[in-house]
């Protein structure tokens, strides 16, 4: 979808012509031949051209110039201009009307003519160009947009004014499965009559939700909720024990539906306004990439994709270069035997897995039908923004209000972005938005100067990730921040409970898998790492990293969590070299004053 130009005037009548260059012997000479007439001086000669100047204007094959949308909906129209004069002509295509901060009009290109700029566009004789507008309505009635035609001759623009004209950018208002089901926009899938799918290689499809960005999958026509896939891992744990690959009850189902801040769902915005709370997920056992039997479905807000689902996705094309395909390993919800789960690897390719390692987890929602989208395109610099969602003038609020995944500007230099995990024991912990680099080179650290040691002491120069962290990188001398920024860092509690090949991601936290009694094996410090199942320990900068990076979290008495680089997790030696991922938790007091969490607009903040 391109951005277009659409140009807001008052209209007039069905004819409009050029500005009147006459003598007085001319209007009088000719008053009765011609209501206008108009005058050419070229090659130093004197021309007279009587006549009127038409054009033939239709909307959606009818001869209108009206656009009527009802309340809170969003229309499409395909407007059609002719030139109906015997010769060259430039024409130029404006709208007015009840065009107000409620209603949008919104030029689509891809597929169709450049609406003409400013100085309109010439249509020689017999000339006919199409163009498709968006009107979007989030008003409490109707309105009705006119459109109008601006005439002239081809050597001249004599009809239109220098003055009065608007450009626009793109922003759609409409529901969100409205707006989804634009065949301009998202090449969609049907000959699932369940769910209308997205397909291709780069829709404009991207949602920012909850300081997240996520792709649009499919609609769902008997209700219109719109599914949402992550475009990146948001973390990563065992899918389950060993040789389980039933959803139901497993560790990814907890996690994914875990309504603390040691989960997914509990990081989520306003859950009961935007999401469906009992969406169906179809986890069948199957081998095939078709379209599943209802086998096994459970009733869960949040879910995981199907094979199936994925698959469409890269309808028309292959799956590597399917929109999908996020160059990260990450588990589907398909089991492909009572022992095995179908992940995808990071090609695109399908990757039938053990049940007990790590991968990354693509957490998938269903959207409810009444969300409406208030801005955006749709791209990943611009995406869709909801409503509800899209706070503006947030300067004074507490940081400890935001939701995770939101962007801060904190720290120096290279490292200067930071995103929200959670507000864990009541502090505002934030972790940098990529591995921490120096002068373009990513730091890296031994857990330990020797094997087998896997506490996490911030006092003792031989384990050197956490004395790093605690004594060069809050060092301000070193460039990673301010002085008033390391002001803002409070002690915090790191947890460090052992998860083995399988468990549990609550183990990394609680003695239990089930129970609330938090692990003893802990430290306190002012700057540490993720562990193991928390937000965003999967891939924090994406499929652009190209370290792999410690994790707090123990796999067992000799070895220590990482990430790889493409976002499975395996342990390591605690005398290996990793990248560094910084997190921090800064006082409760903490006051946003600028930015609204977007990347490219981050958080400022003040103590």
């Amino acid at each position: 979808m391109g951005i277009g130009q659409i140009l807001k005037r008052s209209i007039s009548k069905k004819y409009l012509v050029g500005s009147i260059f006459v003598t007085m012997l001319v209007v009088i000479s000719c008053v009765s031949y011609a209501m206008f007439t108009v005058t050419e001086e070229k090659n130093n000669a004197i021309s007279i051209v009587t006549g009127n100047l038409y054009y033939d204007l239709k909307v959606d094959g009818a001869a209108s110039n009206i656009l009527t949308v009802p309340a809170n909906s969003f229309k499409e129209f395909m407007i059609t201009l002719t030139n109906t004069n015997n010769r060259t002509t430039r024409l130029n295509l404006y709208y007015a009307g009840n065009v107000s901060d409620e209603v949008d009009v919104a030029y689509i290109e891809e597929g169709y003519n450049s609406i003409p700029t400013a100085a309109g566009e010439n249509f020689t004789n017999g000339a006919s160009k199409q163009y498709k507008i968006r009107v979007s309505n989030i008003s409490s009635s109707s309105v009705t947009v006119n459109l109008g035609v601006e005439a002239g001759l081809d050597y001249n623009d004599l009809s239109i004014p220098s003055d009065g004209h608007e450009i626009r950018k793109i922003t759609i208002r409409g529901l969100v499965t409205d707006v989804v089901k634009d065949d301009i926009m998202n090449r969609l899938n049907t000959s699932d009559s369940e769910q209308t799918f997205v397909t291709g290689e780069n829709p404009n499809n991207y949602i920012w939700y909850s300081g997240k960005l996520w792709r649009v999958v499919s609609v769902d026509p008997s209700d219109n909720s719109v599914k949402l896939v992550t475009q990146w891992n948001i973390s990563f744990i065992p899918y389950n024990t060993a040789d389980h690959s039933a959803f139901r009850n497993s560790h990814m189902e907890t996690w994914l539906n875990d309504t603390s801040v040691d989960g997914f769902l509990g990081n989520l915005r306003d859950v009961d306004t935007f999401i469906k709370t009992n969406s169906q997920w179809n986890a069948t056992q199957t081998t095939a990439t078709t379209k599943p039997p209802k086998t096994t479905m459970i009733t869960k807000t949040v879910g995981l994709l199907n094979v199936y689902e994925y698959t469409m996705s890269y309808s028309g094309t292959t799956a590597e270069a399917g929109y999908l395909n996020n160059n990260l390993y990450w588990w589907t919800l398909t089991p492909n035997s009572a022992t095995q789960i179908t992940a995808i690897d990071a090609v695109g390719g399908l990757d039938i897995s053990i049940t007990n390692i790590g991968r990354g987890i693509r957490p998938a929602i269903n959207l409810k039908p009444s969300v409406t989208i208030v801005g955006g395109s749709g791209t990943e610099d611009d995406p869709f923004r909801l409503a509800g969602d899209n706070d503006s003038n947030l300067s004074g609020t507490l940081l400890s209000n935001r939701y995770s995944g939101e962007y801060v500007s904190f720290g120096s230099g290279e490292n200067n972005l930071y995103r929200i995990i959670s507000h864990e024991n009541g502090l505002n912990k934030l972790v940098a938005a990529k591995p921490l680099t120096e002068n373009g080179t990513y730091v890296t650290k031994r857990f330990h100067t020797s094997a087998g040691n896997v506490i996490f002491s911030p006092n003792t120069s031989a384990y050197e990730l956490a004395y790093y962290l605690n004594h060069v990188y809050l060092d301000t001398s070193q460039g990673f921040m301010t002085d008033d920024q390391k002001a803002l860092i409070e002690v915090n509690t790191w947890y460090l409970g052992t998860v083995g090949t399988g468990d549990s991601y609550r183990l990394a936290k609680y003695t239990t898998a089930t129970g609330s009694t938090l692990t003893s094996t802990t430290t306190a410090s002012k700057a540490g790492t993720l562990r193991m199942g928390e937000l965003f320990a999967g891939q924090t900068a994406h499929s652009t990293d190209t370290v792999q990076y410690w994790l707090l979290t123990p796999h067992n008495t000799s070895y220590v969590r990482r990430i790889n680089t493409t976002s499975y997790s395996d342990q390591s030696a605690t005398n290996n070299a990793r990248g560094v991922v910084p997190v921090i938790s800064l006082n409760s007091n903490v006051k946003i004053v600028g930015g609204d969490g977007t990347k490219n607009n981050p958080f400022q903040i003040s103590a």
